[in-house]
């Protein structure tokens, strides 16, 4: 194939436009630094009447709002899913794990629940508490000033409760909990589970001309046209180029990065791409290269890349690239509330997401699990879309109903409890395994000629046990609701305690790990190559560890800080 190379040199080449690589973005060209943005699906705008799904209603689509290339329906601001025509990949054995991208600039920000959560002083050393797994190599002190810039910078609602590993930040005004979250918490107070108002990046108080304030539509998942909630493009790259006397910013949309490029030295020159739009291979240069793919992205394009004395993979030295793959956990379960029958109908959709939740309250010292998670609620009287009476057979037996029907009767019965089910999910930690990894699949490619990758991962006894205290929280919060389980038994252990296979979370995290010995992870505590300093990671593959958060949020303090190490590496004429 004939590779295209252009003559221009970028002073740094990102690949990915989510929250990793949009936070790179914003930084360097705040700084003056001409960038260009590799990302592999088209451009996006939600405010673009041709992108905008806000405000659509189900029966628009021909499908009344469920999904075929959408994983979320129709209007889900999602362009991809776990499966992707022409883009494959394998799992050995028994391996479950489900790898979900979304291709479109600003990558999965624009549908993602918004939940913003910091990891807490013990998240970064874990080790140390329980003795599994590895402990970060910086602590909660060196990324607390940028996590604080974060909060001001793209907002995000809550209120400081002064809880030790959930820590206090900068927060907007919450939206007031909703009837069934209102229950819930009287529910969660008398099982001795401690809710508190949720913390997810929208913005309920104007923050900056760019950006409008919720207006409380409860559509986050498809992007919004205002710019109020959190998405990558949205807040982070389209400030950025449109800032006076900041850098250049280049897009380059449809563009299938393949490898990093690097000279007789070791030194990263270009990123290789191939373009959907011709199909053919090009090169972009630049003397910085960063790699925000998400982990198992930037891991594939590592794996595909070689240096002179590097053929197994670019800056794979410690044998680590890959490894230490891990998800966050989930379960969950839902019941029916008979007082939540026949409520009057009135709009309660707030934001798109919980308004309060339940922080990691237990002691794992006195528990059969390591690591924690935290609760997660929903219900209400939300739009009703495709499908949303999967549960009402199993209602008409909870309320002694006749089972089945149609008609006018069925509507009248449907309207009775709508609003009427709630239920939990638990979100937490896994522990983080050398033998839970992805690599390349020999000679095997994609649509596009790049090698794929092929995923081995197991749920381990730790995670199965998080689970089943998971549901008994949540059964006994459900319960002391009123309500009635749906499913009243909990999955049996050879089920995994109804633990979502991994990736299901789409909170995957690890891959190329920073640690301070070379021989022990990828990336340095800056999040920079050890074999080849010019290439930086500023996605969810450098980290040691999750915790029983989201990751969002310190992908975006980790993006800030490398951002700024470059500049400053930069200014010494270390790259």
């Amino acid at each position: 194939m004939q590779i295209k190379k252009s003559s221009k040199e970028y002073d740094a080449v990102i690949v990915g436009s989510g929250a990793g690589g949009g936070m790179t973005a914003n930084i360097l060209a705040k700084a003056g630094l001409n960038i260009a943005i590799i990302e592999a699906g088209p451009f996006f705008d939600p405010a673009d009447k041709e992108h905008k799904t806000q405000m659509r209603w189900p029966w628009e689509s021909p499908r009344r709002g469920a999904g075929t290339t959408r994983p979320f329906g129709d209007y889900n601001a999602a362009f991809g899913g776990w499966e992707i025509p022409g883009e494959p990949y394998s799992t050995v054995g028994d391996t479950e794990f489900g790898w979900f991208r979304s291709r479109m600039l600003g990558g999965r920000t624009n549908h993602w629940g918004r939940i913003s959560l910091r990891f807490g002083p013990d998240d970064f050393h874990r080790k140390d508490i329980d003795g599994l797994g590895e402990n970060w190599p910086i602590r909660y002190e060196d990324i607390k000033p940028y996590y604080d810039r974060v909060d001001k910078m793209i907002g995000v609602f809550g209120t400081n409760e002064g809880l030790p590993n959930d820590p206090d930040g900068f927060f907007l005004p919450p939206p007031k909990p909703r009837l069934h979250e209102l229950m819930a918490v009287k529910g969660a107070n008398k099982a001795g589970v401690p809710f508190i108002p949720g913390r997810l990046s929208m913005v309920t108080k104007r923050i900056n001309k760019d950006r409008g304030v919720c207006f409380y539509c409860g559509q986050c998942s498809r992007s919004c046209s205002v710019y109020a909630d959190f998405s990558a493009g949205s807040c982070l790259i389209f400030p950025a180029m449109r800032g006076s006397g900041f850098g250049q910013i280049d897009l380059f949309t449809n563009c299938m990065a393949r490898e990093v490029i690097t000279d007789d030295t070791g030194k990263a020159t270009a990123v290789s791409y191939v373009s959907k739009d011709d199909r053919r291979e090009y090169q972009v240069k630049g003397k910085v290269i960063v790699l925000a793919a998400s982990a198992c992205e930037t891991s594939r394009i590592l794996m595909n890349s070689e240096a002179p004395g590097q053929t197994n993979g670019l800056g794979n030295g410690s044998g680590t690239l890959g490894r230490y793959l891990h998800d966050s956990t989930g379960t969950g379960t839902s019941a029916f509330i008979p007082a939540l029958m026949d409520r009057e109908h009135y709009n309660e959709d707030g934001v798109g997401g919980m308004h309060v939740y339940a922080p990691w309250w237990g002691d794992n010292k006195k528990l059969d699990f390591p690591r924690g998670y935290h609760l997660e609620v929903w219900g209400g009287m939300g739009m009703p879309s495709y499908g949303f009476g999967g549960s009402h057979l199993a209602i008409q037996k909870k309320i002694g109903y006749k089972v089945g029907g149609y008609g006018n009767p069925l509507i009248k019965e449907v309207k009775k409890v709508y609003g009427a089910v709630v239920g939990m999910s638990g979100r937490g930690e896994a522990v983080a395994l050398y033998d839970n990894y992805c690599e390349i699949d020999p000679g095997k490619v994609d649509e596009w000629g790049i090698p794929t990758l092929r995923f081995h991962y197991k749920w381990s006894d730790h995670e199965r046990l998080q689970a089943r205290h998971m549901h008994e929280t949540i059964r006994e919060i459900l319960t002391s609701m009123g309500g009635e389980l749906f499913d009243p038994e909990i999955p049996a252990y050879e089920n995994d305690h109804g633990l979502l296979r991994p990736g299901a979370i789409i909170h995957e995290v690890g891959t190329a790990r920073m640690h301070d010995d070379p021989k022990q992870g990828v990336t340095n505590r800056y999040s920079a190559l050890h074999e080849v300093p010019n290439v930086y990671l500023t996605d969810a593959s450098v980290f040691t560890s999750q915790a029983d958060k989201n990751p969002t949020w310190t992908i975006m303090a980790l993006a800030m800080r490398a951002s700024e190490h470059i500049i400053s590496e930069r200014k010494k004429m270390n790259i």
